[in-house]
């Protein structure tokens, strides 16, 4: 059994927003998650929405599970001091009643093995011989989703359950939603990396048909800062953008975003969160 650390509120949390550089925005509480799976130890961040603790209220709420969570709510914890914003847009969204009050998840990585946990195939650029991704959507189902559903108010349906990232968090994403079909209704791919592993997760996809309801999909112009290699991204992202229509997906369920001049960063995500949150989660 995945453990927490029983610090301040419900489900054993520990409330974040403390440390005055802080950029939290809402009720964001740290669980310290120990997995079976990778035999290691990392934050999950739970994001609640307004009223989420209003006497009386026994909503469930839509979820989106989100990889790499140190990077999505806080600046003090983000990778580069920059994050994606996911409270402040979350907030202000359901605020302007654009999306639906929702639960946010953010899933810290690996850190040191965070290549390791996100690439299902063996790799040679980046070199991950030994890749251990196979064993992420186990880790998601078997631990991350029920200790969620245990201790928060979640609809427990596929059409109210998401999951996403960016760069690699994406590529296991992909990968998660091929591996075990009908468990994540929407799907937020960022700068997915498609070209790992000989685009092995491209070829896996043109063979898949068990899709999630609704897919964004999402890319800059200057992803790598080399004029053939952002080239080469685009395309990348442009022919999995054409597997899916080939499989049904209609602008109702696919909207493909290619960002003119953006870069590979979370500046770039958090920019197009609001229009991501929207079509995934909209009224």
């Amino acid at each position: 059994m995945s453990q927490t650390t029983a610090q301040q509120k419900s489900a054993g949390a520990q409330q974040c927003g403390t440390n005055q550089n802080s950029s939290v925005t809402g009720d964001l509480r740290l669980h310290e998650f120990r997995s079976r799976v990778f035999h290691n130890v990392r934050l999950l961040r739970v994001w609640l929405p307004p009223c989420y603790d209003d006497p009386g209220n026994e909503r469930g709420y839509p979820v989106l599970y989100l990889n790499d969570g140190q990077n999505l709510f806080d600046r003090t914890t983000a990778h580069t001091g920059i994050e994606w914003q996911a409270d402040e847009t979350a907030d202000r969204l359901i605020r302007e009643q654009k999306i639906p009050p929702m639960i946010i998840v953010g899933i810290d990585n690996a850190q040191k093995d965070r290549l390791k946990e996100y690439l299902p195939y063996r790799s040679f650029s980046p070199p991950v011989l030994r890749p251990q991704g196979k064993k992420y959507p186990d880790f998601l189902l078997r631990e991350v989703m029920p200790f969620v559903q245990k201790n928060y108010r979640t609809a427990k349906v596929p059409e109210h359950t998401g999951l996403g990232g960016s760069s690699l968090g994406a590529s296991i994403s992909l990968y998660t939603a091929m591996a075990v079909p009908g468990f994540f209704g929407r799907l937020l791919l960022e700068s997915p990396s498609l070209s790992i592993s000989n685009r092995q997760l491209l070829r896996d996809s043109r063979h898949f048909r068990d899709w999630p309801d609704r897919v964004f999909l999402a890319i800059g112009t200057k992803e790598t800062g080399r004029k053939d290699k952002d080239q080469e991204v685009v395309d990348d992202v442009s022919e999995f953008s054409k597997i899916l229509r080939h499989a049904g997906l209609s602008d109702r369920r696919l909207l493909l975003k290619i960002d003119e001049g953006a870069i590979h960063s979370e500046s770039a995500w958090a920019s197009r969160l609001p229009e991501a949150l929207t079509f995934l989660f909209g009224r």
